[in-house]
């Protein structure tokens, strides 16, 4: 009962809770499927997973600011877009590599414009996140297939194949990135001046405000930089695919909201970190492959992924902390 109150009470409980639903799914699967821990499964998650990983960091610091930004998806699909289209402009599959580089910064800006001009309209206007991010994702949409007909772009030059499907000393390229940006992400949000901005925006943007931060030029830098990660996935996208297409990873938006909130950040804003949340994807990842070794249709995953989430909220209730509290009182 000493460890359930350890679980319920913080970012200690928070991550030893997800470990232990971390161990017992690798230790069913594992009995379940003997291929469950060979190296091509465990390989095939570390190239699967930092797309979605991406966009849930993306999603992350918005949420963590009270807001939502349901624009992730079709953000990485237009800065795909914005890579792709300088490429062709250089060649296509003949492009050399500076036609890469410059098609990545190309994207990035334009990711940051459009979080940038989100945060811009949510900050000065007052509008609702959800509304303005709605907004954005029907523009970005509309726009897409506007431009491209709604057919793909494909053609790229086979050195892009190195980020997508390429190793270093047997780590998927894509999960070094993951690794990279994470990392990084971490620092921001824990380590600088924005990062604590963001939780005191989260928290109260009055209160911030009243303290002498300037809370609307950090929701700009949220967005922003939700923007640009989503960029850095719509070019991981492309690198995986081979491919460029408006639409592609519609089915990730929801995930990434359910990863968050696996990963123990407050809804409402203020709480959250960015361990947890990579902890959840971890999860949801070996659930996903593990469910597919096994035979279930990948439909069953969804309705799991949906199940673990109101299995957490009911954890994390009012309620659910009331009683196990006193269980453990009667217990010691």
């Amino acid at each position: 009962m000493t460890y359930l109150r350890r679980l319920t009470s913080g970012p200690k409980g928070e991550n030893a809770g997800l470990f232990l639903i971390l161990a017992v799914l690798i230790l069913g699967f594992s009995i379940a499927s003997p291929r469950f821990l060979t190296g091509a499964n465990l390989g095939s998650m570390g190239f699967q997973m930092p797309l979605l990983g991406l966009l849930t960091l993306a999603m992350l610091a918005p949420i963590l600011s009270g807001g939502l930004n349901l624009a992730i998806v079709y953000t990485a699909n237009i800065c795909g877009l914005t890579l792709a289209w300088t490429i062709m402009h250089f060649g296509g599959a003949d492009a050399g590599i500076f036609a890469f580089v410059l098609g990545c910064v190309a994207a990035v800006i334009v990711g940051a414009l459009a979080g940038a001009m989100m945060g811009a309209v949510i900050a000065y206007v007052g509008a609702h996140p959800i509304l303005v991010s709605l907004a954005m994702m029907i523009f970005l949409r509309g726009l897409g297939e506007f431009l491209t007909r709604g057919r793909d772009i494909s053609g790229f030059p086979d050195y892009m194949r190195v980020l997508g499907h390429g190793s270093l000393m047997a780590v998927p390229i894509p999960l070094i990135l993951f690794g990279l940006v994470a990392f990084a992400w971490h620092i921001l949000l824990r380590r600088t001046p924005h990062g604590f901005s963001t939780y005191m925006t989260g928290s109260n943007m009055q209160a911030a405000q009243y303290a002498g931060l300037n809370a609307k030029r950090t929701l700009v830098l949220i967005y922003a930089l939700s923007g640009v990660l989503c960029a850095i996935a719509g070019i991981l996208m492309a690198a995986r695919f081979n491919s460029v297409r408006v639409g592609h990873g519609e089915a990730m938006l929801l995930i990434t909201v359910l990863a968050c909130f696996l990963g123990g950040i407050d809804p409402f804003g203020g709480h959250g970190r960015v361990v947890p949340v990579i902890l959840a994807l971890i999860i949801l990842q070996v659930l996903s492959s593990g469910l597919n070794l096994i035979g279930a249709n990948q439909h069953l995953a969804t309705a799991v992924w949906g199940l673990f989430l109101i299995a957490v909220m009911v954890l994390r209730s009012d309620q659910s902390r009331q009683l196990i509290l006193l269980f453990s009182r009667k217990d010691t």
